[in-house]
């Protein structure tokens, strides 16, 4: 059954990517999982200025996006991100003023905060190198499936600068602990996927060939799920961050209350009465 939806709430808060076809990476949908792959393969997929601030506007739309239920980010030929492209992004850096550089390192800020905004959650698919700010892309999805050949490296000390880049200060430790954390982002050392999967960085290994599978099959169970309650997971563990215990279990009697509201709670009920598996709808 279609859902109804207010013609005023559609044109304002409802978005469709059908037709979209970005400029600076590729994009497909299949089913309710949207498909993100760094396409510049010869350089090991690295960022420019341009890719930057289209994947931050995409994230951004995706709020607005009902029929994306989760997201999956892979980069192309073997490798996940090299980072910023040194000839595009670096060598550029070192003639900008101050306010031009701010500028900068705010918007590829910005592309974690619409990552960590968006309701859907986000598999990274890591193979090969993941470095910079591929590795903070990485570090910025929820989810994250590696291979053992992958490479993880936090480089921004190697090229002179601090680790805090990106909000890796306050999201790597949160995934890998303080001092394995300040291991990483004082060295610049690469961690090898058997050691990022026992770090718990790479929350599952699969083998190279098997990586956009499994990442797949992992983003459409997900998509399969109750997408309102994932969203409301999402922002919950998000806002928790900087919350007491006791703010952070009111939010969640208040996010819970919610989502008793939605009609998969009613679905799974009768599903569960019936002995049947429930069909969420996300509403």
């Amino acid at each position: 059954m279609t859902r109804a939806i207010d013609s005023h709430l559609a044109g304002g808060n409802r978005r469709s990517l059908a037709g979209y076809q970005p400029e600076h990476f590729l994009w497909r949908q299949q089913g309710g999982v949207g498909v993100i792959t760094l396409n510049r393969p010869e350089r090991k997929n690295p960022l420019t200025f341009e890719s930057y601030a289209e994947l931050r506007d995409l994230f951004r739309v995706l709020c607005y996006v009902d029929e994306v239920k989760t997201i999956v980010v892979q980069g192309a030929g073997g490798n996940f991100c090299s980072g910023g492209d040194v000839h595009e992004i670096i060598g550029p850096l070192t003639q900008m003023t101050m306010p031009d550089l701010l500028a900068f390192t705010r918007m590829t800020g910005d592309l974690v905060k619409a990552m960590r905004a968006c309701p859907q959650p986000i598999v990274a698919a890591i193979d090969g190198v993941c470095a910079g700010a591929g590795a903070i892309m990485a570090m910025a999805s929820d989810l994250r499936v590696g291979t053992a050949r992958s490479k993880l490296a936090f480089l921004f000390s190697r090229v002179g600068l601090a680790g805090c880049d990106m909000g890796a200060c306050a999201i790597l430790p949160r995934i890998i602990g303080q001092g394995r954390a300040s291991d990483l982002l004082y060295s610049g050392r690469s961690l090898g996927g058997e050691e990022a999967y026992q770090w718990g960085f790479h929350n599952r290994l699969a083998e190279p060939e098997a990586l956009e599978a499994t990442a797949l099959q992992w983003a459409q169970e997900i998509a399969s799920g109750p997408t309102f309650g994932h969203a409301m997971t999402k922002k919950m563990l998000h806002q928790e961050w900087s919350m007491s215990v006791d703010d952070a279990i009111e939010a969640e009697a208040l996010a819970q209350a919610v989502c008793m509201m939605t009609q998969d709670f009613q679905r799974a009920y009768h599903a569960f009465v019936a002995k049947q598996k429930p069909v969420f709808e996300g509403d």
